[in-house]
């Protein structure tokens, strides 16, 4: 391979992991229980649809735990045999999963490997940790377990903030979260790709490559699913253009970005922004986002491949 490189990936995080995050009861009634499993359900054949109309493979990180639904494994193995690959996102998704005991998130991250490999013939080699949140522990494990690569870390300033700004806001209203705060010495990790050390957010020796989430060049601001479909199209070819000189362009969505309040998440629409902008907008910001990124020269791969670019780390 050569050339840059861009990348979609999608967090298959089910409709629970936000009831959760926002401090919310799963409803056992009405439309929304109906929803729970609209990530499988609905938002897969749209990502399938985006993927297929726009000529490109795309990278899925599936929680291991939701397999055991017979519908969700065959619609994800379905995927993975058009040619995309799906990676491991934990087995139980807990955000606190990197501050656990080592034995504990290696049982977790193996456990997730070996639903995804059952659902879809194939061991995922790479990892993404729940709320981007990871730890020396939690890459002392992947190291040990020898995937090829990382992609959670997320040195985003504004986004730290704004994350950190909503979970005060919860507390204040007397709502707990599932979420975590990561240490910010996230915001020193490197924005490009990098081999990771102790700290793991300094370059190093470890044997797998970091991907970190998108941020633009100078104010690192975020290049993930939301905000560019809230930018718009004007602001998605925008956000491309800034990032147009990096050698991979890592967009992170998650499977929320393919759903619609129409989709029975009417009572999420209140706490998750991009619920309430209409999903044919947000699809058509996504859209010029790909085609600017393609237009300016970069070739859309999986992310296991981009991790097997030997031009990648500087």
């Amino acid at each position: 391979m050569s050339g840059r490189l861009a990348a979609v990936s999608i967090d298959l995080d089910e409709v629970p992991n936000y009831f959760a995050l926002h401090g919310l009861a799963v409803p056992e009634r009405s439309g929304a229980a109906g929803a729970l499993h609209a990530v499988y359900e609905k938002a897969l054949p749209r990502v399938a649809g985006f993927a297929a109309s726009h000529g490109i493979p795309v990278t899925l990180f599936a929680i291991g735990r939701d397999l055991a639904r017979p519908a969700s494994a065959a619609a994800l193995r379905a995927l993975s045999d058009a040619g995309h690959a799906v990676e491991n996102h934990s087995y139980g998704h807990r955000y606190d999963l990197s501050r656990l005991p080592r034995a504990d998130i290696a049982r977790d991250v193996l456990l997730g490997a070996e639903a995804i490999a059952e659902a879809v013939g194939r061991r995922p080699t790479g990892f993404r940790a729940p709320g981007y949140t990871v730890s020396d522990a939690l890459f002392d494990v992947l190291d040990t377990i020898g995937v090829e690569f990382d992609s959670s870390v997320f040195p985003c300033p504004p986004y730290y903030a704004a994350k950190a700004l909503a979970m005060g806001v919860q507390r204040a209203q007397g709502r707990g979260s599932a979420a975590v705060l990561d240490t910010p010495c996230v915001l020193a990790a490197p924005r490009r790709p990098y081999r990771p050390g102790r700290p793991w957010y300094r370059r190093g020796g470890r044997r797998f490559v970091e991907l970190p989430i998108q941020v633009t060049p100078g104010p690192r601001l975020p290049v993930i699913g939301a905000s560019v479909a809230l930018a718009g199209a004007a602001g998605a070819r925008w956000l491309a253009r800034a990032c147009a000189g990096e050698a991979l362009v890592n967009l992170e969505l998650h499977g929320m970005d393919f759903l619609d309040r129409s989709d029975g998440l009417e009572a999420l629409a209140r706490y998750q922004p991009e619920l309430r902008v209409p999903l044919g907008r947000r699809l058509e910001a996504l859209g010029a986002f790909v085609e600017e990124t393609a237009r300016r020269g970069a070739r859309f791969v999986r992310l296991d491949e981009a991790a097997r670019e030997r031009g990648l780390i500087a």
